[in-house]
């Protein structure tokens, strides 16, 4: 299997000054010949003498049908090459981009130009979801005097990707932000009653910070499911269906909830339940746990569905 690495962003958004400096990095040398497919050219130039002494070979797709698993094989039986690297197009969907055989996505990351990145949020919300949906690391550059908004943006970003790691930089590298921002609830009361407009602010801040909630009694309406073995176990995960990006983009998010009586699956409920820290097969680790104090059920809401921006 030849490891691939998938760098995606919109134009300018840093994707080839990243990828300059890794190729330069020692840590990322390898034995036999990287390639280098560039699917965009911006105002960032690639250094020949970092892809000379790296033995890296450029190429330019200017085209989305340059990149299918047919060409990309031609590539690879041209050039041979040891590993890949992909600075991907953002405005082709990369929900259309396939690998051919034999080569593995060893890791995809996301640059983001935070001066503009509230421009493309709202406008091409779907294409930047699908590029975030899968990658490990999103990286946002080009956050000066940007502070107060990097919560809100670090929020945005989870709601696409509640897995990915998050760095912000300025002109003077990795910032140690602090990302506390006014909540749309008082969490220092020991009861936090959520709304349909609040729901998905406190499951994202729930998953980053949930020392923040921990021992406290949450409040909701929520569709509870009772899945495959959970109900043997005595759980039930009470939440919400939620659009993270578009009409077509509707999950459901919830955490599990331990519930001593009997329920029906998708049955709508109030519940009322503590929050704790526990260890959840699911999570395979610890992570949020609910244990219900009340429950009862109820008429689903009329917009079941919710937003979570």
């Amino acid at each position: 299997m030849k490891s691939v690495f998938v760098i995606n962003g919109f134009l300018d958004s840093g994707k080839t000054q990243f990828i300059n400096y890794t190729l330069a990095q020692p840590y990322f040398r390898t034995q036999g010949t990287t390639l280098l497919i560039v699917c965009e050219e911006g105002e960032e130039e690639y250094d020949p003498r970092i892809l000379k002494a790296t033995n890296t070979v450029m190429v330019v797709a200017e085209d989305e049908s340059e990149v299918s698993a047919d060409k990309l094989m031609e590539l690879d039986k041209k050039y041979k090459p040891s590993r890949i690297i992909i600075e991907y197009n953002g405005m082709w969907n990369y929900k259309n981009f396939k690998l051919p055989f034999l080569w593995k996505l060893e890791q995809q990351i996301t640059t983001i130009d935070g001066s503009s990145f509230e421009l493309y949020y709202t406008n091409m919300r779907s294409l930047l979801g699908e590029m975030i949906r899968k990658s490990e690391l999103v990286i946002f550059n080009r956050c000066d005097g940007l502070n107060e908004k990097l919560a809100t943006y670090k929020r945005n970003i989870k709601a696409l990707n509640q897995v990915a790691e998050i760095v912000f930089e300025d002109k003077d590298g990795e910032m140690n932000a602090t990302l506390d921002e006014e909540l749309p609830y008082d969490v220092s009361k020991d009861e936090i009653e959520l709304t349909d407009e609040t729901y998905g602010v406190w499951y994202l801040d729930m998953l980053d910070n949930l020392n923040r909630y921990e021992g406290k009694t949450v409040k909701f309406t929520a569709c509870a499911l009772v899945p495959g073995e959970f109900s043997k176990n005595k759980l039930i995960v009470p939440g919400r269906a939620v659009m993270t990006c578009c009409a077509e983009d509707v999950q459901f998010l919830g955490f599990p909830c331990k519930y001593e009586g009997e329920i029906k699956d998708k049955t709508w409920v109030k519940i009322s339940a503590k929050i704790s820290e526990e260890y959840f097969e699911g999570y395979k680790g610890k992570g949020p746990m609910l244990t219900a104090i009340s429950l009862e059920p109820c008429k689903a809401p009329k917009n079941d569905v919710i937003s979570l921006m």
